[in-house]
């Protein structure tokens, strides 16, 4: 075969569609009804005069059971042209973008086994189409989260069956695949990024600690995966919101306040010795000086105290100064309200302490409430992110 040219017209769009296919050449050579042979194939042709079109491999379609190895490339499709196609059901418009494949297809005793690997580089939607054939779902949230960081989609759709089976089609299988992983992009974002880069759909959320916003160690590992997957998806922003748990953490922010009391004792100390000032939660009491850290602050406290025959301050073990420390110690909606914001701010900065996202990237939202929505075996202490 030699100078072929097809040509395809789709009126049934609005605009319609056209292409073209020229420059066809190629041959079937050694073709035999012989059940052990087989032919070489080799198809070449240009897609709109640019796009080169190679279709390699062996065949023999004479046997019993038909025998196909063959490979088809195709490089370098500009995708703008197919606007008709992507307004109508898909509701916007393709400013640019490229497609190129690289297909194996090997069938062997009416078994398939293939890869289909797409690649689209650059793909950026247009103007929005008023279609009533177009998808509900957030396409270009989709194509975002499927973006690398050099603008690329790389998929890869294994599809294997018998040919046997009249309901089985190649075509439908891998638009099925293709429909399903950006369902799963913009309703599950989360899982399609953790299966990338670790955590899964725990990549969603970040738990504390009762009454703290510092990042628990089990949280590290979330936050650098979480970087690393928007630095990939640099079409991506990232959303935060602070939570708490109403009972765990104001009994946890007590204790915290507690512990912040005793602490500043020891930092008078240091200081007083010639020691430069320190932020508090830097401030290490050990064991051995707890207790007497713990009296100065109860000491220092403005709410009445048990004294003795002389009045004079008793003196109590350290269970019974704490409970007191504690019932006076103010820890509201207000304080709670405080930790929330604090939570996801401290995220916030661990995510652009990374540097491998800009600040412009990251927005910090007021929640509608001081709790989350519930989530099975899940604290309420926490941070939830939304991919926008």
């Amino acid at each position: 075969l030699q100078g072929g040219r097809v040509q395809f017209l789709d009126r049934t769009l609005k605009p319609s569609y056209s292409a073209e296919m020229t420059e066809i050449g190629g041959r079937v050579s050694g073709l035999s009804s012989a059940e052990t042979s087989l032919a070489d194939v080799e198809l070449r042709g240009k897609m709109n005069g640019s796009s080169p079109l190679e279709i390699t491999g062996k065949v023999n379609p004479l046997k019993q059971d038909l025998v196909v190895d063959v490979r088809a490339r195709f490089t370098g499709m500009d995708l703008s042209p197919t606007s008709p196609y992507s307004g109508k059901y898909v509701g916007y418009t393709i400013e640019k973008g490229k497609l190129s494949f690289d297909l194996k297809y090997l069938i062997d005793k009416k078994k398939l086994s293939s890869e289909n690997k797409v690649f689209i580089d650059q793909f950026t939607f247009g103007e929005k189409v008023d279609s009533p054939d177009a998808t509900s779902l957030p396409v270009k949230l989709a194509v975002a989260l499927l973006k690398d960081r050099n603008g690329e989609i790389h998929l890869d759709i294994p599809v294997t069956g018998s040919i046997d089976d009249p309901k089985f089609s190649v075509f439908s299988i891998i638009l099925q695949v293709i429909g399903n992983l950006i369902t799963k992009a913009v309703t599950s974002p989360f899982a399609l990024l953790g299966a990338a880069f670790g955590g899964g759909e725990e990549m969603q959320y970040l738990e504390f600690d009762a009454g703290l916003a510092s990042i628990p160690e089990s949280g590290v590992k979330k936050v650098d995966a979480l970087a690393a997957a928007l630095s990939e998806k640099p079409s991506l922003k990232l959303e935060i919101a602070g939570y708490v748990s109403p009972e765990a953490d104001r009994e946890g922010l007590k204790q915290y306040f507690l512990q912040r009391k005793v602490k500043a004792q020891k930092l008078n100390d240091l200081v007083k010795k010639g020691s430069p000032a320190a932020p508090l939660d830097e401030i290490v009491v050990a064991p051995e000086e707890y207790e007497k850290y713990l009296t100065l602050a109860y000491r220092a406290e403005p709410f009445p105290k048990p004294r003795n025959v002389i009045g004079m301050v008793k003196s109590l073990p350290v269970p019974e100064m704490e409970k007191l420390m504690l019932t006076h110690i103010a820890a509201g909606d207000e304080e709670l309200r405080q930790l929330a914001a604090r939570r996801a701010n401290t995220v916030k900065e661990a995510l652009l302490k990374s540097g491998k996202i800009d600040a412009e990237r990251v927005f910090i939202v007021a929640p509608k409430g001081l709790t989350p929505e519930k989530k099975d075996k899940v604290k309420d202490s926490r941070v939830d992110f939304k991919i926008a």
